[in-house]
């Protein structure tokens, strides 16, 4: 297994998240060269298109209240017609699948032997009224002609609202979809999709002991000026921090799920960060920004529909680079 070491660097405005030595570097990293990846609702189309455009580096994803990789095909029409809440309509998984053909054979995206042996994770609650389950089905149908079908799992049988499903007890009930779309459902998705994606987890920590802290990522991202927020978030477990070797596991929010929504309540919430404590897992909670202008993405949600352009769902797209370029950053250490 390889590791490479980086220096990451802060933000110097104030923040509402735990800083160290603002401008100053705060931790060297011992990162392993391959990631996981998993989202919730738009961050779950996200994680999908993640996975698809940089399976080489990809080892397992898991998407939460989502539906198909490129289930709008470059139209918001679409992506209002068969994609969110109407149990009459369906996206064309046959148009899809010759699409995603077609930019993997002129290099837009990874080649399917790349997430051969990737894991994959699929939650889709039966009480989600705002993405249909049965788009879940779809993206599961999808998984199955991509990846070994002992490699993916498909939870669908919980009666969970579209939100983000925790077995804490200080959060609104499992049929709830609410801000900051956290629910306690006595069921803990983090542990779940951790241990599928990485394998043989430890317990989680009762209570945190690495720090969040906020990362430019404009300066560590070119593409990220003009789709990603300024600010994004990086959780370092103490063992990271000191130089042990480490995995790095990106977890995409949802729409109004970013940390000008919702603060901190995604970053610290979910029970990604108890269980990176214990079992060496940097986890970088990358930023959207909410736009009434152009690019209009007035709710802060992951490009998944176009707003940003007709290559979304490819290496050529703008958020799509800019997220690939934080991880190359925390991997090798950001471009001097």
């Amino acid at each position: 297994m390889r590791f490479v070491t980086l220096t990451v660097l802060l933000l110097s405005a104030p923040s509402p998240f735990t800083l160290a030595n603002n401008n100053s570097a705060i931790s060297t990293l011992n990162l392993d060269e391959t990631i996981t990846v998993s989202g919730l609702s738009s961050g779950a189309y996200m994680a999908g298109q993640y996975h698809q455009a940089f399976a080489s580096q990809v080892k397992g994803v898991a998407m939460l209240a989502g539906g198909p990789v490129y289930c709008a095909q470059n139209s918001l029409g679409l992506a209002l017609a068969h994609c969110f809440n109407k149990d009459t309509s369906a996206p064309d998984l046959a148009a899809i699948e010759q699409y995603l053909t077609a930019a993997r054979e002129t290099d837009k995206l990874a080649p399917l032997s790349a997430q051969a042996d990737d894991k994959v994770w699929i939650l889709n609650g039966t009480e989600d009224k705002t993405v249909q389950p049965k788009l879940g089905a779809l993206l599961y149908q999808q998984y199955q002609r991509w990846a070994k079908p002992e490699n993916i799992v498909f939870v669908d049988d919980k009666a969970f609202a579209h939100t983000f499903p925790t077995d804490r007890n200080d959060l609104g009930n499992r049929s709830q979809s609410e801000s900051p779309y956290l629910a306690g459902c006595n069921y803990d998705a983090a542990g779940a999709l951790l241990n599928h994606l990485i394998g043989d987890i430890k317990p989680k920590a009762k209570t945190t002991t690495g720090e969040l802290v906020e990362i430019n990522q404009h300066q560590l991202s070119t593409a990220a000026t003009t789709t990603l927020a300024k600010s994004g978030y990086l959780y370092i477990p103490q063992r990271c921090a000191a130089g042990e070797p480490c995995q790095l596991h990106v977890s995409f929010h949802g729409c109004k799920q970013n940390a000008d929504n919702v603060g901190d309540a995604y970053t610290t919430g979910t029970g990604l960060n108890n269980y990176a404590d214990t079992n060496n897992i940097v986890i970088l909670y990358p930023q959207t920004q909410a736009s009434n202008i152009n690019p209009f993405n007035p709710n802060a949600c992951w490009d998944w529909w176009g707003y940003t352009g007709a290559d979304y769902t490819t290496t050529n797209g703008p958020q799509l680079q800019a997220v690939h370029q934080l991880v190359q950053a925390l991997l090798h250490g950001p471009k001097q």
